[in-house]
């Protein structure tokens, strides 16, 4: 990859200049500093192939759009792909009105696209009218060509293949050099296992906040204070609090998981009143995308849900996450978890009940998800327990 020659990208910076003064808050020094490493990789005539790595909540989706519109500047195309079609619809509501005060057309693809609508979605990427697209796995597919596509943003960069990214990346035009890559993972990886994995990619990080994000107060109860902490859970809502409440991995079966979150759903349901909601892996896209909708509406207090919140979703609102036999969770997914509260100008609690006795590695699990929220501290204790 890094040997092929690719094409100089740089723009004007109209675009630019028109996304900064559109949004209500200024870059933080570390997206500054990852969007010069970005443009400079892009102006170079050698291929990017880049890492953004950054822990929750620090803005990488924006530093990928600006990087994006400098591909259009430059008079390309750009792709940003997601994993799930619950990121990619959220990272298309994030992006597209900002897209449209600036008047750049930003589209929306994924499998559940069909007939007309996606015809004409194919369309605008062939003939060049469409500049920029956010999608799922669907934009692997033969059938979508684009008429000049210059960089690919892959986000959550371990749940493709390589393949997929290459296969992606193939879709630019051959003899204008080849595609510029750059991935993002919200997973910090310690540096020493950066270098391993990604020794083929530059490293960017965001290291930062966006100013205004308060502190989540992370508390570790034993599982048999669960009435007690219904109790509190249910002050906090009446006070008009919006709660995550996350299920345990029960064993390798989802039959199983599944029947745990159901059950407790049920249960909250009985003591909490009817405004609680279900997500589960097993739930068809759209039940999945009501209830997530559901919830970030207002309708729903309460989400009960299986793992499958673990990356991107974007509640503000939501200020308690309750995590249910935290200790049969990795460090990283606890930290996913845990930054899905106070994304808001609201301070977040986060409640790790546990089931004692603990063993002594799930003990030091805890201890560090109290004593810090630094994604990248916690990578690098995790790889030490590991």
């Amino acid at each position: 990859m890094r040997r092929l020659t690719g094409r100089p990208l740089s723009g004007d910076g109209h675009l630019l200049a028109k996304a900064r003064a559109a949004l209500p808050y200024q870059l933080t020094g570390a997206q500054e500093q990852a969007l010069r490493e970005i443009a400079a990789d892009m102006a170079s005539d050698k291929r990017m192939l880049r890492l953004l790595q950054g822990d929750v909540g620090s803005g990488k989706t924006l530093v990928a759009l600006l990087a994006m519109l400098i591909a259009v500047e430059a008079g390309g195309q750009a792709a940003l792909a997601a994993p799930t079609e619950i990121l990619a619809r959220q990272h298309f509501a994030t992006l597209e009105p900002l897209c449209r005060q600036i008047g750049v057309t930003l589209v929306l693809l994924t499998g559940r696209d069909k007939g007309k609508a996606r015809v004409e979605i194919l369309a605008g990427l062939a003939n060049g009218t469409t500049a920029l697209v956010v999608g799922t796995h669907a934009l692997f597919e033969t059938d979508v060509q684009f008429h000049d596509l210059a960089l690919v943003v892959v986000d959550e960069q371990h749940r493709f293949g390589v393949h997929q990214r290459l296969a992606l990346s193939a879709k630019g035009q051959r003899d204008k050099g080849g595609v510029d890559v750059l991935v993002m993972t919200a997973t910090p990886i310690p540096r020493t296992l950066a270098l391993t994995a990604y020794g083929d990619m530059d490293v960017s990080r965001l290291t930062e906040k966006p100013p205004g994000r308060q502190p989540i107060d992370t508390r570790a109860v034993p599982l048999d204070r669960l009435p007690e902490v219904v109790e509190a859970i249910d002050r906090r809502i009446k006070a008009g609090a919006r709660v995550y409440w996350v299920c345990p991995l029960v064993e390798e079966s989802e039959q199983v998981d599944l029947a745990a979150a159901e059950q407790r759903f049920r249960e909250l349901q009985g003591t909490i009143g009817a405004r609680v909601g279900l997500v589960h892996g097993r739930m068809k896209a759209a039940e999945k995308d009501a209830a997530m909708a559901d919830f970030a509406a207002g309708r729903t207090d309460l989400l009960v849900a299986t793992t499958v919140i673990e990356v991107g979703v974007d509640v503000p609102q939501a200020t308690v996450m309750v995590i249910e036999h935290a200790e049969r969770f990795g460090l990283a997914q606890l930290h996913q978890l845990r930054g899905r509260v106070g994304r808001g100008s609201l301070a977040g609690t986060c409640l790790l009940l546990f089931g004692a006795p603990l063993g002594e590695a799930a003990k030091a699990r805890l201890q560090i998800m109290r004593e810090t929220e630094d994604g990248f501290l916690i990578a690098e204790e995790d790889l030490r327990l590991r």
